[in-house]
């Protein structure tokens, strides 16, 4: 006899507004796009048509604590809900079977909401539903503009930052989607082509461009670090130590693994160095000859290794470049790769001229001339 695993049908459960308001206003507070738009769903616990109900475990994430209940910003949020307009708004939403309008007004207070808690692919869909996104990333970067005018910098990198983080991308499959920092993949687009002149390293890049390089590659917009281009040098340095600070917290241990790489790489680069004095105008050809590893006192993945803090599986040099794009996105700023016998590592490498690589401590010298501690 066949059995019938159809569900039965079950009478629609009786949703107290309480909790609806409490687990709304939640998710407006935390700014939380994934909770809002499930809570007006069909399968949803504020639904009397949804089997799910908020006295479940499992919904408990989507109401607040005691403390959180208590804070000015839920307050606010909660303030927002009940507003007549609104109230009358999610209750007919709530009622229908239908694909959601999800209330505006809240919709706007959440995105600002995930903007101060640097939630920004939230942000970004949020804004994208009110169709103000790019008024939002131009009010931001103005903001920016105005900062840097007056050497603000901390306040110019989180208008920055916060405007990149609106950034979406309409070739994502199969809709439109928030634009994420790529750092890999930009790493292994700069570092693709193997110098044939030691020049050629992005290191080596005039101090201009090598300082727009770095904010080009750390924002992730070619486009809007553009906008910075205009300002001297000396700022747009102050610019990058500030928007790598906030990108990368654990840059001081990097910087000192770096400087300790640096010179465990000095011999090796010493030998370049020869090679580039004697072949003059014939380097390409020299650049390619092999360095006997038996004669270096040392294994020469250890250089990357040491960089990274740690060895990867197979130690080819791209997926060190991957691994510290992912870990220090600005490392990859102050290395080269070398050709090592039949294989090839990075290698740790400065411009002398840097105003970047003594600004972020990867130099052997601090601006004094007092050697920095390994």
């Amino acid at each position: 006899m066949a059995q019938n695993f159809r569900k039965n049908p079950t009478a629609e459960n009786i949703v107290k507004p309480e909790p609806v308001d409490l687990a709304i206003a939640k998710a407006v507070a935390d700014g939380d796009l994934v909770n809002f738009r499930l809570l007006f769903s069909p399968f949803s616990p504020a639904r009397e048509a949804s089997p799910e109900a908020f006295e479940t475990a499992k919904y408990a994430y989507l109401l607040p604590d005691e403390a959180e209940a208590q804070t000015p910003r839920f307050e606010q949020a909660l303030a927002a809900v009940g507003d007549e307009s609104t109230r009358i708004h999610i209750t007919e939403d709530l009622s229908v079977k239908r694909p959601p309008r999800l209330p505006s007004q809240l919709l706007l207070l959440l995105a600002d909401n995930a903007v101060r808690e640097g939630k920004y692919t939230s942000a970004a869909q949020a804004y994208e539903l009110l169709r103000i996104r790019a008024r939002m990333q131009e009010e931001f970067f103005a903001q920016g503009d105005a900062a840097l005018e007056v050497r603000d910098i901390e306040k110019a990198v989180s208008a920055y930052v916060t405007g990149v983080g609106l950034n979406y991308d309409y070739a994502a499959f199969p809709e439109p989607l928030p634009a994420v920092p790529d750092y890999q993949t930009a790493a292994l687009i700069m570092h693709g082509d193997y110098p044939t002149n030691p020049m050629d390293c992005v290191v080596m890049q005039e101090t201009k461009q090598h300082v727009a390089t770095a904010v080009s590659y750390l924002l992730g917009d070619a486009f809007v670090a553009g906008r910075i281009d205009k300002q001297s040098v000396e700022t747009q340095v102050e610019f990058v130590i500030e928007l790598n600070r906030r990108i990368d917290p654990d840059w001081p241990a990097f910087a000192g693994r770096y400087r300790q790489a640096h010179e465990m790489a000095a011999s090796i680069l010493d030998n370049i160095q020869e090679m580039y004095e004697h072949h003059g105008e014939h380097v390409q050809q020299s650049l390619e000859q092999e360095i006997e590893v038996s004669e270096q006192k040392q294994d020469p993945e250890d250089i990357p290794a040491c960089m990274l803090g740690r060895r990867v599986t197979d130690g080819e040099w791209w997926q060190y470049l991957k691994e510290l794009a992912y870990a220090h996105p600005a490392s990859v700023l102050f290395i080269c790769r070398l050709a090592v016998g039949e294989s090839e590592i990075l290698v740790p490498r400065y411009n002398e001229d840097s105003p970047l690589a003594e600004a972020l401590e990867l130099s052997g010298t601090d601006r004094t001339g007092r050697n920095r501690s390994t």
